[in-house]
């Protein structure tokens, strides 16, 4: 499972996450934020206002899901 929450400091984190598990801050966050804009940058489905977005939701998933197991494991997602 879980083992820690890195979050910033809204106030909901702090009523919803057990104290011992959570940490505010940006120092550990800053990995994730970059991680999500690179995403976002690489698939322009994630951006607002553009027409490459799937209306089919499973497909949306499954972009995303092959971009992270090449980013993350790199596993060829051609084979």
């Amino acid at each position: 499972g879980i083992s820690r929450y890195y979050t910033d400091d809204w106030g909901a984190y702090e009523r919803h996450l057990e104290a011992d598990k959570h940490q505010v801050g940006k120092r550990n966050t800053q990995k994730i934020e970059r991680k999500n804009l690179n995403f976002r940058t690489w698939i322009k489905r994630l951006t607002r206002k553009t027409i490459c977005f799937s209306k089919v939701e499973t497909l949306h998933d499954t972009v995303i899901g092959l971009l992270i197991n090449k980013v993350e494991f790199g596993l060829d997602i051609h084979a």
